[in-house]
């Protein structure tokens, strides 16, 4: 189990989830990302499915609320469903998305 960040950062205006670790690591994820993975089950369930949601380029990150194993998300488009596990935002930090072949089809996930 990954313990909770000592620190959580969030900037609206650079789109960036702060999260200072334990170990002295620093980790920066983007708002777009955040969002275009969030580990709620409509969205699981669209991506499943080979589908990712559709998610607009001035996304921002409004609220973060500490949840005890993770952090709960409010985004600005009223999406706020998932909780993010400390274990799953440090793995969503090393990866990197991009467009590839194999980049699912855009679906819409309600708020």
């Amino acid at each position: 189990m990954i313990a909770a960040p000592r620190s959580i950062g969030n900037s609206r205006d650079r789109q960036l989830l702060r999260l200072s670790w334990q170990d002295g690591s620093e980790q920066h994820i983007g708002h777009v990302q955040l969002r275009q993975l969030c580990p709620c089950s409509q969205c699981r369930a669209f991506r499943l499915r080979g589908m990712k949601p559709v998610v607009a380029d001035s996304i921002r990150l409004l609220e973060v609320h500490a949840q005890g194993y993770g952090l709960q998300l409010v985004f600005s488009d009223g999406h706020q469903r998932g909780i993010y596990p400390w274990a799953y935002l440090a793995q969503l930090g090393a990866e990197r998305t991009g467009n590839s072949p194999d980049t699912p089809r855009q679906v819409r996930c309600h708020s």
